[in-house]
């Protein structure tokens, strides 16, 4: 039997939380989960619009849902969401905040700030009494788009009032560093005004929609691009308090570009059409959050059958476009679930691959998507903020009660998967040829740092280039930029621009660094416990030096590096990672899949010191080469021994005897 712990919440939108053990996990569920899993002996139950039910009595009157309740004490609402709902809807504090005569805002105002895109931060070298508060801004793009216009205002800005660089984050948007309190207003209100945003690009909301950021000009991966933008707008936070504070009030001189692709889509009709079912609220400013908005940061990514170069299942939501043989848009295969963020020696938190919740008809998808958000909003973990995200109500439900769940507020049925091509990993560098007599460009930038420095000089030539060929960009799920809509006659001019920049053409860039990735953690994060982006070079050169030396340098290992568990730069879904667990030390992680498909990798050891990385891979590769199958990947080798072999093996091994 599962024993469920109910505890009415005060607000109504939000009935019957409860606490379910489940695998000696413990996370948090509301009632209407529970219901869930009574519906689904049941399933016509599903299929009634939702009204407040009393679960004990639900539960009671179902024989086969092997449900037992026990009553708990109402619990109080947390700090942080007491905070969201006395802030106006994300206006207060902030607002009076940002006119005070101090460098930083106070603890509730950088709570609220964050949905506005800026984190608070403090450089964390420097030492002393008074810290260096300064602001991270992070931009929302969906599918990654950035036109040319944008990418002037940003490196102006960066140059002006920032850090004097830019950096690409794994979800496809860029980030500015180093801005000072006194000059957040005209930055933000720069970027609204030119047609773009921050809005959302943190907190509590759906995050930027990632997408394949192949510019081909297919209907699969136009539908991919299109549909990304839809769901952006979809979940937008729709308070004014953005307009309210950044513009005074005033409405922005642009409005965003994307908006303009899909305006034969009418997602505002869509966002707001109540079926009864208990998706829209009560909120005439935030129909869909409400003004506690979700629990946890909330990630959708879209993309074709076989091209996985987003990550697909490490969303709360993927979402994959299926055509049929003429190119007509169809519907879309849904899954649900994924997620990286895993607190260290908290073994209730954990990194999560998606699970395949099924297809939908293109006509539904809107419905389906609010369905999904709804659930997650409704009965997502509000008290345990490490139990939070979306992933724990699926893990602990099952994938056929959440769909269950979802299916309750969507009035109809989850269609079946339909089968697809198998996945396939690209990162589209180089040069490719677009589909419609123009060519695109994909650059390898390391770590996503656009900076100038000495010979290197890769933010001046993204200048040069814009500015003579006044060409759009789109920021890849690896940190990286594609120029888009190329002329073939531009071509060479471009390519002699890179070289004359210091910027490397693509077949001098080592593979081991075309495939990794690494958060930015020292010294501005103030969740890092140790180095990432600036220790990812040399453990790259340190283990092509080991591959070259065992004979195996034409294997491609795809490895990321973290500061923290916090999962940035998807850790977890690599072939071989290292995760921060102490001052220069990592959490050694393996097996995670080379296509990204389908789970994650599993921890293998822990506290490895830095000078430690050589004698600590030496043995898995000497494994690796002895017993690997025909066109065994290193990430599948690792998933198919286990870890228990792999330190087996370890402990006998003696260094320097195996070469390929």
């Amino acid at each position: 039997a599962i024993v469920l712990y109910v505890s009415p919440l005060e607000r109504p939108s939000h009935r019957y939380p409860h606490l379910l053990r489940q695998n000696q996990r413990k996370m948090k569920l509301s009632s209407a989960a529970a219901l869930a899993l009574v519906v689904a002996a049941s399933p016509a139950a599903a299929f009634a619009p939702h009204s407040p039910v009393d679960v004990r009595t639900a539960a009671a009157g179902s024989s086969s849902s092997q449900l037992s309740m026990v009553l708990e004490k109402p619990k109080k609402l947390s700090k942080l969401e007491i905070l969201k709902t006395t802030s106006d809807h994300l206006e207060v504090p902030l607002k009076e905040q940002l006119y005070t005569e101090e460098i930083n805002v106070s603890k509730d105002a950088m709570q609220i700030l964050k949905y506005h895109g800026s984190y608070m931060q403090t450089n964390r070298e420097i030492r002393g009494k008074n810290k260096d508060y300064q602001f991270m801004l992070r931009l929302k793009q969906p599918a990654g788009e950035l036109p040319a216009d944008l990418y002037r205002l940003l490196d102006d800005l960066s140059a002006n009032m920032g850090q004097g660089d830019l950096r690409a984050t794994t979800r496809q948007c860029f980030q500015m560093h180093g801005i000072r309190k006194g000059n957040l207003k005209t930055v933000i209100s720069s970027i609204m005004n030119i047609g773009s945003s921050t809005v959302g690009a943190c907190g509590d909301v759906s995050r930027n929609v990632m997408t394949t950021p192949a510019p081909f000009v297919t209907p699969e991966y136009k539908y991919a691009r299109e549909w990304s933008k839809v769901f952006a707008q979809l979940f937008r936070p729709m308070t004014p308090a953005f307009d309210n504070i950044w513009l005074d009030g005033e409405k922005p001189a642009n409005e965003v570009k994307w908006s303009k692709d899909i305006e034969g889509y009418h997602v505002d009709e869509a966002m707001t059409l109540d079926t009864g079912r208990g998706i829209i609220l009560p909120d005439s400013v935030e129909p869909l959050y409400g003004d506690r908005y979700l629990p946890r940061k909330f990630k959708i990514g879209v993309t074709v059958p076989g091209d996985n170069s987003l990550d697909i299942y490490t969303n709360d939501i993927g979402v994959v476009v299926i055509c049929n043989a003429a190119g007509e848009l169809e519907g879309f295969n849904v899954m649900v679930g994924g997620g990286m963020g895993r607190t260290h020696n908290k073994e209730n938190t954990f990194a999560r691959a998606a699970d395949h919740l099924g297809y939908v008809p293109k006509e539904d998808m809107m419905e389906l998507m609010k369905s999904i958000l709804a659930s997650q909003r409704d009965h997502g973990n509000r008290d345990v903020r490490a139990n939070a995200r979306m992933k724990y109500l699926v893990h602990t439900l099952g994938i056929d009660n959440f769909r269950t769940l979802v299916e309750s507020y969507f009035g109809k049925k989850v269609q079946p998967w339909r089968d697809m091509k198998e996945w396939k990993y690209m990162d589209w560098m180089g040069w490719w040829d677009q589909g419609d007599g123009k060519l695109f460009y994909g650059l390898h930038v390391d770590n996503g740092r656009v900076k100038d420095e000495g010979d290197f000089r890769l933010k001046t030539a993204l200048r040069v280039i814009v500015d003579k060929y006044n060409i759009d960009m789109i920021l890849s799920p690896t940190q990286s930029i594609i120029f888009r809509d190329v002329d073939p006659k531009d071509k060479d001019g471009i390519d002699a621009i890179f070289r004359e920049h210091g910027i490397k053409p693509l077949e001098e860039v080592d593979p081991l660094a075309r495939l990794a990735m690494a958060c930015p953690a020292l010294p501005l994060c103030g969740l890092a416990q140790t180095e990432a982006e600036r220790k990812m070079p040399e453990y790259i050169g340190r283990m092509r030096s080991l591959l070259d030396k065992m004979n195996i340098g034409d294997e491609e290992i795809l490895m990321r590096m973290t500061g923290c568990p916090n999962g940035c730069a998807r850790p977890y879904m690599a072939e071989l990672a290292f995760v921060g667990d102490g001052p220069k030390s990592y959490q050694i992680w393996l097996g995670g899949s080379s296509v990204l498909e389908g789970r994650t990798a599993f921890p293998y050891m822990a506290k490895m010191k830095w000078d430690d990385l050589e004698s600590t891979m030496e043995p898995i590769l000497a494994m690796f080469i002895q017993q690997k199958q025909e066109f065994e990947t290193f990430g599948d080798f690792c998933h198919r021994v286990g870890a228990d072999a792999i330190t087996r093996y370890a402990e006998t091994y003696a260094p320097g005897s195996v070469k390929a």
